[in-house]
Formats: C-alpha cells, sequence, structure tokens
C-alpha cells in the first residue's frame, strides 16, 4: 500500500480553498486516498468535511495512503498538490 507523509504548504493550510481544491483532486483519482495527521484515524480524502476536520496548519505533517491499480501515482499526485501553496496560486 503506497503511504507518503508530506508537510502541508498553503499559507492557510487545509481551509477552504486549498481543502476544496484537494478534494477534487482526490476525487479525479481512480482509487480511494486516505488522510491523516499524527496519530488520527484516517479519514476519506475525497470528502470535505473529513479533510476539514483534521484542522491540519501550514507546516502540518499529513499521510496519503492508498490501494489498488494506480494507488502509486494517486499518493504522488495528491502529495505534490498539497506541498504547494495553493492560496498563492491561480489554480
Amino acid at each position: 500500500m503506497p503511504t507518503r507523509t508530506v508537510a502541508v504548504g498553503s499559507a492557510s493550510g487545509l481551509h477552504a480553498r486549498p481543502a476544496a481544491l484537494f478534494v477534487a483532486a482526490a476525487a479525479e483519482q481512480p482509487v480511494q486516498v486516505t488522510i491523516r495527521t499524527g496519530e488520527k484515524k484516517p479519514v476519506p480524502a475525497r470528502s470535505m468535511l473529513s479533510v476539514l476536520s483534521l484542522g491540519a496548519k501550514k507546516g502540518t505533517e499529513v499521510t496519503l495512503e492508498a490501494d489498488g491499480d494506480g494507488a502509486q501515482d494517486a499518493v504522488d499526485t495528491l502529495a505534490a498538490l498539497l506541498e504547494r501553496d495553493l492560496d498563492a496560486e491561480d489554480a
């Protein structure tokens, strides 16, 4: 099962616009991806409320996991997105 831990790069963390962009990207992936902070229970990356409930701020380390065909690409794509400052981009 591909797993990757990254630090949130957005200035406002995973709130409002950055979370919406992340959830939309997760919904485009061919596999289910989960996201968690620390030792918290993983939540579905496709769920806006679940992602917001993590309370991830800039610099918070989050772990992405996926399973199935295309899981590694999905994890890599979403990790790259999280590392960027989505508040500063015209995404």
